[in-house]
């Protein structure tokens, strides 16, 4: 590589390495500001060790995506991070959605997608837990 070349490699190097870093530093818009609701769920299952069980159950909370409302989805399992008296790690699948405002969140309790899911997959678990909020 001649000179010139290495000069351009290692600028070039350098303003992506300067772009990354710039990027890395600017914090990411968090869901919540943008969609100021949030629903939390989380299910423990009757078979606890059955992973057909809660196989059934996230493809089931998955189908909520489709109600007009819901402008975020997550689904989770329970992380495997370190056992500390303030984690709770009993239960076995999470539903995290985000809502625009608490007209959303109300359409979508009353949704024929949601009742349709809790007729399908409420067999499936043996306590459920919500914890709703707005951004403070």
């Amino acid at each position: 590589m001649n000179k010139s070349n290495r000069r351009k490699f290692l600028g070039t190097a350098a303003a992506l390495c300067a772009g990354t870093a710039a990027a890395a530093a600017m914090p990411l818009a968090p869901a919540d500001k943008k969609y100021p609701v949030v629903h939390h769920v989380f299910f423990w299952l009757k078979n606890p060790d059955s992973k057909e069980d809660r196989d059934k159950l996230i493809a089931g909370v998955k189908t909520l995506a489709k109600i007009e409302t819901v402008r975020e989805l997550r689904v989770g399992v329970v992380a495997q991070t370190e056992k500390r008296d303030v984690v709770d790690q009993s239960w076995a699948v999470s539903e995290l959605m985000f809502f625009s405002d608490l007209a959303g969140q109300a359409t979508y309790q009353t949704h024929p997608i949601h009742l349709e899911f809790i007729k399908n997959c409420g067999h499936l678990w043996e306590k459920v837990i919500v914890y709703d909020a707005v951004e403070a």
